[in-house]
């Protein structure tokens, strides 16, 4: 895993997510899925791309099946903004890039960050 993507299980949710200031992309995601590992690099490059504005986290939906019931995860991978604890957005699916980073612009925008 990238140095600035953070792994997330259900004992440190709370204190990686819910507490913590600042835009948050959480990529759900699990071993097993394909689109999963296509979407893994282009999360690492944005992570390099954002570091100092957006804090990246991955959580494997098998290990924490709590946190994706909580957030009715249907679908992986799924991506989630949170902004101090608050969810405000998420993207179903292996997307491009591009669509991301318009995404994260949009919502670094829309906050004022």
């Amino acid at each position: 895993m990238a140095e600035n993507v953070f792994e997330v299980k259900s004992s440190t949710w709370g204190e990686e997510v819910l507490n913590a200031k600042g835009l948050i992309m959480v990529d759900f995601w699990a071993a097993w899925c394909a689109p999963c590992r296509l979407v893994s690099p282009t999360v690492e490059e944005l992570a390099k791309e954002y570091e100092g504005k957006v804090k990246f986290i991955k959580c494997n939906t098998d290990e924490n099946s709590d946190i994706a019931s909580q957030y009715k995860i249907m679908g992986i991978p799924t991506l989630m903004f949170f902004k101090d604890g608050k969810t405000l957005d998420s993207i179903v699916g292996a997307v491009p890039k591009q669509q991301l980073k318009a995404k994260i612009d949009n919502l670094l925008n829309t906050l004022g960050t």
